[in-house]
């Protein structure tokens, strides 16, 4: 192959990089500065040295324009809220107090001030906190944070790009302020809102940015005529702007579709546009607006969002078309590389044939700048590169590692009625009343307790062989013995055994599975300072022996109330994991679901009469686009039917979702037939319960009334309070009592009181009931 060079050498750069460090520095930091062991000055020299470490690597890799502005305490999106000073006002005293203890009460709430709403980024499994607007809302420019990062890089010797979150897309993310008309739109703050934009760019260009990249990837999803005309408006008046730096404006996750014809036309300087995936297609829709004449187009050809080495040459050939529709063409990946993990050379337990195979941040930004001088120079000067690139691919998909003959013929076997329940819901409900013989609004917990100090450490000597596996099952059975313990105490109706022995939802399955490779230092944000550790799924998927039954059985045997069994479902196995890009997902989904479907029905077997599979990703993994949707649910929704409908009638199905739009997909939920579900509803002040009763929901559900992602204790009036608002929407007989989620992240003292605050309100509404 050969690629002429590019007329202007092209440049490469990227759009984000994780925060954490190495050594997850920066939760460290942080969580160590709630608990008073940290001073907020040495929070801030922390999170100076994560900024510099990352840039002079990226530098150091060949990346030739750095981002600033990227980097965040907790979440990008309120650092934007903060920028544009659209502080909630029961937030306004504790952000004058103290501007860092303010941020982080806004995003965790204290005990007598709720936190900003979240939820899911888009499609990813990144979290972020809502902006609260009404018609009253005042925006102020406060550039301090960008302004200092920027003079960071700067002082580095660096090029520097700037990148914020685009007007349009802040104001289509947020929601009406409490006390806001509920029909209140934030769009039309837009005049009040792009002046401060115009401010902080202002402050930008003063303090030595040459570009400034806004992010509107909320215009790749459906967007009316108003909003594309919102958005032409916004780019018109930015564009105008003199002694403004040069504007980049990007999106990524999917195709702009109509929204491309509107920022083409904008007078801004460049785009960054997603060449991955569905927004492949924006080579041909470039083409067709006449492309981008005078100006630059940066192209994400390097997917962000998933762990698979680069097809280079195909990247190549895209870079080398892409050559004639824009002034110049620099080279990126396809979205900020906050989504996977920082570098594969911490795993030392991955074959290093199967290794190869893989590209985190660190690895991509070396593939970026690898495809940036082949554009620049020509394929020929980086021939060794190309062929070891396509060595590396043939490895992955010649390898017996990918292939299980013996899953695929079952796969293929599945039949229509394997993924439907009988008998219908009414006559399933009748039998589990009989059986179950639970209260009017029956208690329950989500599934996990807070993981100890003890626990965790017992974990870690087992890794490090301290301890052997007698000693650390021990201390899983302690653990289990006092949550049953504490849960009948408090007056919980169906009990959880805790999830001692697990160390994540998704990656405590995928350990068991086949198919499934587990990292030690895959690290991922998913809110503030959560962070997961995906597995990567790289072959066919089946169940080698039960995962599961031993620990819920033995939380059975203390115990003369139910015990629910605790399974991740299959769409949540795929969304919390890096899926394998060679078959279609729903090939996939399928595998997984056969593979639950055996554990669930071995649960049954040994006496669990309530089974809950979690499907918090439903929500999250719906495509951005309306016409791609019907067609995910579908196979989605039979995943989890094929998972849970070969139990009894009078066993019950439970699922749960958390931190979502759930108005999107309510028909979703409707066509999942289980016969509990329980949702976050807490932040959102039972939105969810009115959603489901708008729709004729005929089963039963939980919205939540205690917030976990707060350490906050809700009181046991707060949370009747939160009953009555659900008795509104659904029927006491069909109404649970729950959290928003599970607790492995809280505290034993909070949970206990929360707990049982939560038993008194249920307690308190049956009375009045």
């Amino acid at each position: 192959m050969t690629t002429k060079p590019a007329a202007a050498a092209a440049r490469a750069t990227v759009y984000g990089y994780p925060r954490q460090g190495q050594n997850r520095e920066l939760k460290k930091a942080v969580e160590g500065y709630w608990k008073g062991r940290v001073t907020a000055d040495a929070l801030r020299a922390t999170a100076a040295d994560l900024r510099r470490t990352n840039w002079r690597r990226l530098a150091d890799a060949g990346i030739d324009e750095v981002p600033t502005g990227d980097f965040s305490y907790y979440d990008h999106v309120l650092d934007t809220t903060v920028m544009v000073g659209a502080i909630p006002g029961r937030h306004r005293d504790a952000v004058a107090a103290d501007p860092l203890d303010g941020y982080f009460a806004m995003a965790r709430g204290t005990q007598d001030v709720a936190p900003l709403e979240m939820t899911k980024w888009f499609d990813t499994n990144y979290h972020y906190l809502v902006p609260e607007l009404g018609p009253d809302t005042v925006f102020t420019a406060n550039s301090g944070k960008q302004v200092g990062e920027l003079t960071e890089a700067l002082a580095l010797g660096l090029t520097a790009r700037p990148v914020l979150v685009g007007p349009v897309t802040y104001l289509l993310l947020a929601k009406p302020a409490p006390g806001a008309p509920a029909r209140f739109d934030p769009l039309t703050l837009l005049d009040r809102l792009l002046p401060v934009y115009a401010e902080v760019l202002a402050d930008l260009r003063a303090a030595g940015a040459e570009w400034v990249q806004l992010d509107e990837p909320a215009l790749v999803q459906d967007r009316t005529p108003a909003e594309l005309n919102a958005a032409a408006r916004a780019y018109r008046d930015l564009g105008a702007l003199t002694g403004r730096p040069k504007l980049l404006l990007a999106s990524y996750f999917d195709r702009l579709g109509a929204a491309l014809p509107v920022l083409a036309k904008a007078p801004v300087d460049g785009l960054a546009l997603d060449f991955t995936g569905a927004a492949a297609a924006h080579l041909e829709d470039l083409a067709a607006v006449g492309g981008l004449p005078g100006k630059r187009l940066v192209a994400g050809v390097v997917n962000g969002r998933n762990i698979w080495v680069d097809d280079l040459t195909a990247s190549l050939a895209t870079l080398g078309t892409l050559l004639g529709l824009a002034d110049r063409v620099d080279v990126s990946a396809s979205c900020s590389l906050l989504h996977v993990p920082l570098d594969t050379a911490a795993e030392r337990d991955i074959d290093p044939q199967i290794l190869r195979w893989l590209a985190f941040a660190r690895q991509k930004t070396a593939e970026i700048a690898v495809l940036a001088r082949g554009l620049a120079h020509g394929a020929d000067a980086i021939a060794a590169e190309l062929a070891a690139n396509r060595a590396d691919l043939a490895s992955r998909a010649n390898s017996p590692v990918t292939r299980d003959p013996a899953v695929r013929a079952r796969t293929a076997a599945v039949a229509p009625d394997d993924a439907r329940r009988s008998p219908s819901y009414p006559e399933r409900a009748a039998a589990q009343r009989a059986h179950l013989r639970l209260p009017l609004l029956p208690t329950t917990t989500i599934g996990s307790f807070p993981q100890t100090g003890e626990l965790r450490t017992a974990r870690a000597d087992l890794r490090a062989g301290r301890i052997g596996t007698a000693g650390y099952e021990e201390r899983v059975r302690t653990e289990i013995q006092e949550v049953i313990a504490f849960q009948e105490k408090a007056g919980l109706d169906v009990l959880v055994h805790g999830e001692a022995e697990r160390n994540d939802m998704v990656q405590y399955f995928a350990e068991q599975l086949t198919g499934y490779l587990a990292t030690q230092h895959g690290w991922v944000q998913s809110y503030g300072t959560r962070y997961v550790r995906p597995p990567i799924l790289a072959g066919d998927i089946s169940r080698p022996e039960p995962m599961t039954v031993r620990w819920t059985t033995y939380a059975q045997s203390l115990t003369g109330r139910p015990v629910k069994g605790m399974l991740t479902g299959p769409v949540t196995m795929l969304a919390w994991s890096f899926v394998r890009d060679d078959q279609p997902l729903a090939d996939t989904a399928r595998q997984v679901a056969l593979a639950l479907r055996d554990e669930v029905n071995d649960l049954e077997a040994a006496g669990t009469s309530v089974i809950q599979v979690d499907e918090p990703a439903l929500r999250e993994t719906l495509p951005l686009r309306a016409a791609d949707r019907p067609a995910y649910l579908a196979w989605a929704t039979e995943a989890f039917r094929l998972t849970t409908a070969g139990v009894r009638p009078d066993t019950q199905i439970h699922t749960h979702m958390c931190y979502a739009e759930f108005g999107d997909v309510v028909q979703a939920i409707d066509d999942l037939d289980a016969d509990v579900i329980s949702l976050e509803a807490a932040r959102s002040h039972m939105q969810v319960a009115r959603e489901l009763a708008a729709h004729g929901y005929p089963r039963e559900a939980g919205p939540g009334v205690y917030d976990i992602h707060s350490p906050r204790v809700p009181s046991a009036e707060e949370a009747a309070g939160l009953l009555r608002t659900g008795l509104e929407a659904i029927p006491a007989e069909r109404l649970w009592v729950n959290p928003d989620c599970g607790l492995k992240t809280r505290g034993w003292p909070e949970t206990r009181a929360s707990l049982e605050n939560l038993v008194a309100a249920a307690r308190t509404i049956r009375a009045e009931l």
